[in-house]
């Protein structure tokens, strides 16, 4: 039986799941597509690979993370409104800052920087 204020584990786990389901077909998708092009040194531009099927696992990305934060808040006593309220906007500017960064080494790659997405200090 599910009482109303039952613990969310259910969303706690679907959203991790998500998450990580969205992050490795957006990991497959972004190398499968800057693989292509630098391989056929294509005429298209690399700013076309930010097309719908890059967007869609970023989407749920953010769709799975935002719902796993607002779980894991529910889980420690926040109401689902105010969590949700909370977990939307930071999850919003988390993403607009990640697709910036994206863009961003997607220009610098396609001018010949093709140690754009090394990650040099680590």
């Amino acid at each position: 039986m599910y009482y109303a204020d039952t613990p969310p584990y259910f969303l706690l786990a679907t959203g991790l799941f998500i998450a990580i389901t969205s992050g490795l077909a957006f990991s497959a998708v972004l190398k499968g597509s800057v693989g292509d092009w630098y391989a056929k040194k294509s005429t298209r531009s690399i700013s076309k690979l930010r097309g719908f099927d890059l967007q869609l696992p970023f989407l749920g990305i953010c769709l799975g993370s935002c719902v796993f934060l607002a779980s894991g808040m529910s889980i420690f006593g926040f109401p689902t409104k105010i969590a949700y309220a909370m977990a939307s906007p930071l999850i919003l500017l988390s993403a607009l800052l990640v697709w910036t960064q994206l863009r961003k080494n997607l220009a610098a790659l396609e001018s010949g920087n093709t140690r754009a997405f090394e990650l040099d200090g680590f």
